[in-house]
């Protein structure tokens, strides 16, 4: 270990660097300010206001900036459709995310359900002449009276449903089912029982209007849980009702003009017996770098979390790619793609990437970038809540993609 990390890993870390001989004269400053800001128990945020400073004024010990291969970023502008007019129901809204894609391909939105009212707050903020209402999918028969109240009394919907049910219960990790008739029902108190049922619930709606087509958003882990007897289970009764639905599709966001890995599962069906044909992929993955090259002047949402002295001296000693293990953040490589952007918070409530030019972690905001929002998207509620609605949702680039590959195969 060198005599620089030797420093870093100390438990105690005061008066870091004195003995160190730096070429780089703004590090050996950014090292003084830090230390003093330890030694004398100020907050680190004051000390950076007093000298007319702020986090993005900081630097990492390797602040070589790479140049860049690719400086490409897309935005929905670049997959934009002409409004072909089919109508969307769209369940498990959240912030919007995947109805921003399909509203990119050209699909008209009918409603949105979403039980979260501050997820709803954002979309009707964005989105005031959308139709959006908080419900509960898990009120099968509320939900059915609400539906029909949009659709009318036809047999039959000829257009689409969309929706992502909760996945947490669907996670391996998390150890959790979602059968009834399995022993392990009750397991992890299952407060998390009606998400975990909600799977099911909205298929019971697929079945029960009928829609020309539907899609099913998820994570990968939903074919293994009950090692795969649900989603077979799902597969029969939705066959049974006269769709053909297509193998579980899994994609990789960076894939897609995302500069993201993100991977994430996808079921599609119709009842027209025609096959799907999904998005044609990338070769080449979209590294995230170009995402910190673009202004942040004026835009909404760049709130960036007020590190410790003590967590930013941690931080700076990482290189591109490395994490700090205490924290556990990753300095994002802008060779590559972002890590997948996470349901994190600026304080207790989960964590975010760190800036790879600037030793803090990225805002909600940089966040939203990775995750191809509009800038003119605007997220309600507190920080942590906003990196909750942009961490779950699916990139609306992605989401465009996957709408004009339905209406090609499907409409």
């Amino acid at each position: 270990m060198s005599k620089i990390h030797k420093i870093f890993h100390d438990p105690s870390p005061t008066d870091l660097f004195n003995d160190v001989v730096f070429l780089d004269k703004k590090v050996k400053h950014q090292i003084d300010l830090v230390n003093q800001c330890i030694n004398s128990a100020k907050s680190l945020v004051s000390t950076l206001k007093s000298a007319g400073l702020s986090y993005d004024d900081l630097i990492y010990f390797n602040n070589y900036r790479p140049p860049l291969r690719d400086t490409r970023y897309f935005t929905l502008e670049d997959f934009s459709e002409r409004s072909n007019n089919i109508p969307v129901i769209s369940f498990f809204s959240g912030a919007g995310g995947l109805d921003l894609g399909l509203e990119a391909a050209g699909f008209s939105h009918s409603l949105l359900i979403e039980k979260n009212p501050l997820f709803c707050e954002t979309i009707k903020f964005n989105r005031p002449k959308w139709d959006v209402q908080a419900g509960d999918v898990s009120k099968t028969d509320e939900m059915i009276e609400l539906v029909s109240s949009r659709t009318g009394n036809r047999k039959k919907f000829d257009g689409l449903f969309v929706g992502g049910p909760p996945c947490q219960p669907f996670s391996i990790a998390a150890n959790q089912r979602f059968s009834k008739d399995g022993n392990n029902f009750k397991r992890v108190g299952f407060a998390h029982e009606t998400n975990g049922n909600l799977f099911f619930e909205y298929i019971a709606l697929i079945k029960h209007f009928k829609p020309r087509a539907f899609l099913i958003e998820n994570v990968p882990g939903l074919i293994d849980v009950d090692n795969g007897e649900q989603l077979e289970k799902a597969y029969r009764e939705l066959e049974a009702c006269g769709y053909l639905v297509n193998q579980p599709l899994i994609l990789k966001a960076d894939a897609y003009f995302v500069p993201q890995q993100r991977i994430r599962l996808f079921i599609l069906g119709n009842r027209v017996n025609k096959e799907f044909h999904p998005p044609k992929p990338t070769h080449n993955s979209l590294s995230v770098g170009q995402v910190f090259n673009i202004s942040m002047e004026g835009i909404e949402n760049h709130i960036t979390r007020e590190h410790s002295a003590g967590s930013v001296l941690r931080y700076m000693m990482l290189n591109y790619g490395e994490r700090d293990k205490l924290g556990r953040v990753d300095r994002l490589d802008p060779l590559l793609p972002s890590k997948t952007v996470i349901a994190g918070g600026s304080s207790g409530g989960g964590r975010s990437h760190l800036h790879p030019y600037f030793p803090r972690t990225i805002s909600v905001r940089e966040s939203a970038r990775i995750q191809t929002f509009p800038d003119d998207y605007i997220f309600k509620g507190s920080v942590a809540r906003q990196f909750t609605q942009v961490g779950n949702a699916v990139p609306p680039v992605l989401g465009s993609q996957l709408g004009t590959a339905i209406v090609k195969s499907y409409f």
